[in-house]
Order: structure tokens, then sequence, then C-alpha cells
């Protein structure tokens, strides 16, 4: 009798607790996040949680040509997931240094591995914190390269030619804005 009661009881709770689950998955409706259908991550719009990556570097006026390259190499998903990620951000003024055309020449479908390459070498996974960076230190990147830092003066310098002139938090890990563009090393 004792067990027939417990086994109603339990149907009766899970009979109870279902109908309710409707009720709370309704009312929390509201507040989730839209997506649009058939789109990746990147297409998740939430207004309300600290940005990330792409979003920061999106809403900066010194980063639209890296804005405009993620997007033509199709790696806006990959920076929008939860990583964490340090991204090393060149500035506009950083393409700028570039010899003329070549960001022209990168953002052209033909080219599109060869940008991904560039870009995923300015990417490590992990949050990358610079009072941790010592000289000579080898950092792996996303394309399986490696960055190199060198101390001077107290302060990181990737590749001998980059600065990092600012550090900007995201909700998916760190961007360094850096004042010249990495090019990865020959294969």
């Amino acid at each position: 009798m004792k067990l027939k009661l417990f086994t109603t009881s339990i149907c009766m709770a899970l009979l109870f607790g279902c109908g309710n689950a409707d009720k709370v998955a309704d009312a929390t409706t509201d507040h989730q996040h839209e997506q649009t259908a058939g789109g990746g991550q990147s297409t998740v719009k939430d207004d309300d949680s600290q940005k990330n990556i792409v979003q920061v570097a999106s809403e900066s006026p010194d980063h639209t040509t890296l804005v405009a390259a993620v997007k033509a190499a199709d790696l806006v998903d990959a920076l929008v997931n939860a990583g964490p990620f340090t991204v090393f951000a060149p500035t506009n003024a950083a393409f700028d240094k570039l010899p003329a055309g070549t960001v022209d020449d990168l953002l052209k479908p033909a080219n599109k591995e060869k940008l991904a390459d560039i870009l995923q070498y300015h990417v490590s996974l992990g949050v990358l914190k610079t009072a941790n960076f010592t000289d000579g230190q080898v950092i792996g990147q996303v394309n399986g390269n490696n960055i190199t830092i060198k101390m001077e003066n107290g302060r990181p310098k990737i590749n001998g030619v980059a600065n990092i002139i600012a550090e900007v938090p995201a909700a998916n890990g760190v961007i360094y804005v850096i004042d010249n563009v990495l090019l990865p090393p020959t294969k």
C-alpha cells in the first residue's frame, strides 16, 4: 500500500511538474535571446549581456577594416563562440601600413583562405594577461604558428613589430588593440 501511494505521488508530481514546466518556459520566452533561422552563433540577438569580441570590434570606428576582414574570411561565427580568446586586433591605421592594395586584394573571395590564415594568426585560445607576458615568451596561435613576446621598457611587443595600445575586455575573452598587422611566417 505504501509503495502504491508513493508511486501515485511521484506520478502526480511529474504530471503537475510537466504542466508547470510549460508555463515556466512560456513565461521566460520573453527574456530569451532571439536567433535568426538557419544562422550561426553570430545571429543570436542579445542586447543584455556583455558584448563578445566581434560585437566590441564592430562598434569601434578604429576597427572597420578588421571587421570587414573577419566577415570576408567567414570567421564571425568562430569569434562569437564562448572561447575564451585573446585577439590581437590591428587598427585601421595598422592595416594602412601594409603595401598599397594589400587589404583590397586580401578581401577578394579568391584569397579567403590566405586572409583567414592571417586573421587566425591574431588569435590565441584562452585569456592571456599582459602582466604574465615575459620576454621571449612564445604563444601558439589558432592558425598553428607562434608569436613571440619581447618586453621593452616593461611593455610587451609582439613579434618585434606590434605594440599593445589598449586592452578591451569582452564576454568571450580579451582584445588587445595593436598598432601593426601580424603576418604569419611564410610556409
